[in-house]
């Protein structure tokens, strides 16, 4: 059990007025400091989160840092910074390991190594159901079923349930369609399904099937494989030439599945294998993912590093937080030795509820798959520093044309997406020194009321509004990145006026914006660039800056056109249910598996509804009183 020790900057007998930072005010904490484990965060004038750091002592570690010398320059300049000292003990130093993981995800201090993409994975689910349905998860694993995974992308996922239903015909329908189907659907016509929801294959039958697809991600392909084989010849012999001919398609599927996941080993049953490579002040991390002697992708990582960090640091610092939120397989095969191995084993351990071996194979097939992983991490690292160093040039040429003081870090381009005012959404786009980044996409859904259908103008002054009075809010005195240095809005004089209105309204200066006109003709090449109280202007027509500023606007563009049809869609599905107080996603489907649809709910009866699992009497009064009132 952790629990917060009391130490702060009140209690250190330090004098108030002076506030000093250092090594002096360092020192001011260890007389209460217990020798025992815990976290401690390193504060700097402002109370920002310079580092967080784990330790088997507490005060060992802090008294550490209280010496004058013996430090490299970056944690010297870390010690020079420090104001206040925050502490958390903890029963173990395992504990203080997790802690520490956590704290350095949610709190991002600047002189840790920092793990920053931080997506989960998506994984195969089969669900636990009388004729179980196979279909892409991802988040935490509150569906029974049996999982399996995970997957590098949402691409590997969809690619292998596609060939796995063609070889297995498992049904991919909900579980409310599944129950009111009356005859086959289109999957079943196309050979993707064996429609169990209209007994077109017996129950048997079908969790024969179930069995074998299990067998197939748990890794028995080749006995998968024969059987179905053996069936084949069989039905040839036969003269069942449709069905063998059926079996010889759902081969032909399971060897796709195989041929996408490339380099599968026969002795490595589960293993996540991780891979450092340095070059250019800069590192990739790659990490493969085996299971049931499977390949199930793999992704490039590119941690915040200082070049003063060692290979082991950066890896021990990159697995705590990749696996703070992660359940680790029964081995992590690791290119570079790290200090805490064993701690870091046994913190796996606790959060797999079993044991984890973390090691550095020095030869056989682990070595080689260590070898293989380290490969990608030199090419995928050569790629992202080839990219920067384009990059980079691409903003130079950015700011010599837009003629602004140095090239931006942060450029926003804002658009709407709408079909005559319905359905309207807004859309921000990031791009920096190392290209889009999709984490700090934002979407807007237009809110105002009171504005005519279509109104382009309005749109882009609420979005501008919103998240520039956020920006005011969070970061007055612009001491974050979150502030851009460079606009660009999609449109003309007149968006550029109702920007040029709202942020002035709000209080922003300092921040420059231009707008993007498609010009003559509409074409690309002759856009025109507006500023406020300014003449158009444009760019020469083979202007490399030309080239990336309709890359931006065409992201934007992609961007919104997607944010809006999502919010289409969603409305497409929207029914009267969706009004009701206390009806959510679970009691609609509850409601129009029982009825069929909502006209249906609208006309039932009190009885009828409370009829419905789920439905409580309460809940039916409410329901029944909605539509009496309508």
């Amino acid at each position: 059990m952790s629990h917060p020790d009391d130490t702060s900057a009140e209690n250190t007998g330090s004098e108030p007025d002076r506030a000093p930072t250092g090594p002096e005010r360092i020192r001011g904490y260890l007389r209460r400091l217990p020798d025992a484990p815990g976290v401690y965060r390193m504060l700097g004038p402002e109370g920002d989160v310079l580092y967080v750091g784990k330790a088997r002592s507490l005060k060992k570690r802090v008294a550490s840092y209280a010496k004058l010398v013996g430090h490299t320059n970056r944690i010297a300049r870390m010690i020079a910074m420090t104001a206040e000292m925050e502490f958390v003990t903890t029963a173990t130093e395992t504990e203080a390991l997790l802690l520490e993981a956590n704290l350095i995800k949610r709190l991002k201090p600047r002189y840790n190594v920092l793990l920053r993409d931080d997506k989960s994975f998506p994984h195969i689910l089969v669900t636990a159901h009388d004729y179980p349905e196979i279909k892409k998860h991802r988040g935490a694993r509150k569906e029974k079923g049996q999982y399996y995974g995970p997957f590098a992308s949402a691409g590997a996922v969809n690619r292998t349930l596609n060939q796995l239903q063609k070889a297995f015909l498992l049904r991919s329908c909900t579980d409310s369609v599944f129950e009111n189907r009356t005859r086959p659907c289109l999957l079943f016509q196309i050979k993707r399904c064996s429609a169990p929801c209209t007994g077109e294959i017996g129950r048997e039958d079908y969790a024969g099937l179930v069995a074998d697809a299990q067998e197939f991600l748990s890794g028995r392909t080749s006995k998968v494989q024969a059987d179905l084989a053996a069936e084949m010849q069989a039905a040839s012999a036969a003269l069942e030439f449709e069905r063998a001919a059926a079996l010889r398609d759902r081969i032909r599927a399971l060897t796709q599945v195989q041929a996408h996941q490339g380099i599968n080993p026969q002795r490595t049953a589960e293993a996540d294998v991780v891979a450092l490579h340095r070059e250019g002040g800069q590192a990739c991390v790659q990490v493969f993912f085996f299971r049931s002697h499977q390949n199930w992708g793999n992704r490039a990582y590119f941690p915040r590093v200082s070049t003063e960090d060692s290979d082991g640091e950066i890896l021990e610092a990159f697995l705590g937080q990749f696996y703070s939120e992660r359940v680790p397989p029964r081995m992590v095969l690791l290119s570079h030795e790290i200090a805490g191995g064993d701690l870091l084993s046994e913190a796996l351990a606790t959060i797999a509820g079993r044991r984890v071996v973390v090691a550095v194979p020095r030869r056989g097939e682990k070595r080689e798959l260590v070898a293989h992983a380290a490969t990608n991490a030199r090419e995928a690292l050569g790629r992202r520093l080839a990219e920067s160093a384009s990059q980079a040039k691409l903003l130079d040429a950015l700011a010599e044309s837009l003629k602004l003081e140095a090239p931006p870090q942060r450029i926003e381009v804002y658009d709407n997406s709408h079909i005559q005012g319905s359905n309207a959404v807004g859309a921000m786009i990031v791009a920096g020194p190392e290209g889009f980044e999709k984490g700090q996409y934002r979407k807007f859904n237009i809110k105002d009321t009171a504005l005519t259908p279509g109104d382009d103008f309005g749109m882009m002054r609420e979005v501008l509004r919103r998240r520039f009075s956020r920006l005011l809010k969070e970061d007055p005195d612009r001491e974050t990145t979150a502030w851009p240095d460079l606009v660009l809005i999609d449109g003309g004089a007149g968006q550029i006026s109702a920007v040029a209105e709202t942020l002035e309204e709000i209080g922003v200066t300092g921040v420059p914006f231009i707008g993007v006109a498609k010009g003559e003709d509409r074409d690309a090449g002759k856009e025109e660039f507006h500023r406020p109280g300014k003449p158009p202007f444009a760019l020469p027509h083979r202007s490399p800056a030309l080239y990336f500023i309709q890359r931006l606007r065409d992201e934007a563009h992609r961007f919104a056109i997607g944010a809006h049809r999502a919010k289409r869609a969603k409305a497409v599905g929207a029914t009267p249910l969706d009004e009701i107080p206390g009806i959510g996603p679970a009691r609609k489907r509850a409601l129009l598996a029982h009825f069929g649809s909502a006209k249906a709910v609208s006309r039932a009866g009190l009885s009828d509804l409370k009829a419905v699992d789920g439905i409580s009497a309460a809940m039916a009064e409410s329901i029944h009183a909605y539509f009496q009132k309508g």
